[in-house]
């Protein structure tokens, strides 16, 4: 696989970050609750977080511990993003977040499904598995309904700024 992946769904395209995504990704995540419901987005999120991002993807890919996609509508502008990151041992760590505009819509199960579907068919993962924070539910709702199940409730495994917090752990094994 030399050239990043394209996958298209009913409504939408996952495909590689591109330069000119970067001011919509900044845009979108200048909400605070991005950061609020997230281990990993800064906030107030700048333009340079998008471009160590945009970086750290594409260097995912060449070394193939990483797959980030874009979420794309159909005419192919970003809506949001998805990964898998390879944790070893034949585990992926699923990660998405998706714009505010484009909440309670179904993108993120869709583009989930199909992501898990490549994880285990093109990459050969043994398990997938996502994690979330209790006060962001939604995404424990998205990884049920694409067939995760709840693994455990890691205690105060992420520390962010000064305080630490618990963590819900989701997972899926190959069929």
């Amino acid at each position: 696989m030399k050239e990043f992946p394209r996958i298209e769904t009913e409504r939408l395209i996952l495909s590689q970050l591109k330069e000119e995504d970067l001011p919509f990704i900044v845009d979108y995540l200048q909400d605070k609750i991005f950061s609020d419901l997230t281990s990993n987005i800064p906030y107030p999120y700048q333009r340079e977080d998008a471009e160590i991002w945009l970086k750290m993807s594409k260097e995912g890919f060449e070394t193939r511990k990483g797959f980030t996609f874009a979420i794309r509508d159909k005419e192919e502008k970003i809506i949001g993003a998805i990964g898998l990151h390879d944790r070893e041992d034949g585990k992926a760590e699923l990660g998405y977040w998706i714009a505010k505009p484009f909440w309670n819509n179904g993108f993120v199960t869709e583009a989930a499904r199909v992501i898990l579907d490549f994880g285990f068919k093109e990459l050969y993962f043994n398990k997938i598995f996502a994690t979330h924070f209790p006060h962001n539910p939604a995404s424990g709702k998205i990884m049920e309904k694409i067939g995760m199940q709840k693994e455990s409730v890691l205690k105060q495994h992420i520390k962010k700024g000064e305080e630490y917090y618990d963590i819900v752990m989701y997972s899926i094994v190959k069929k």
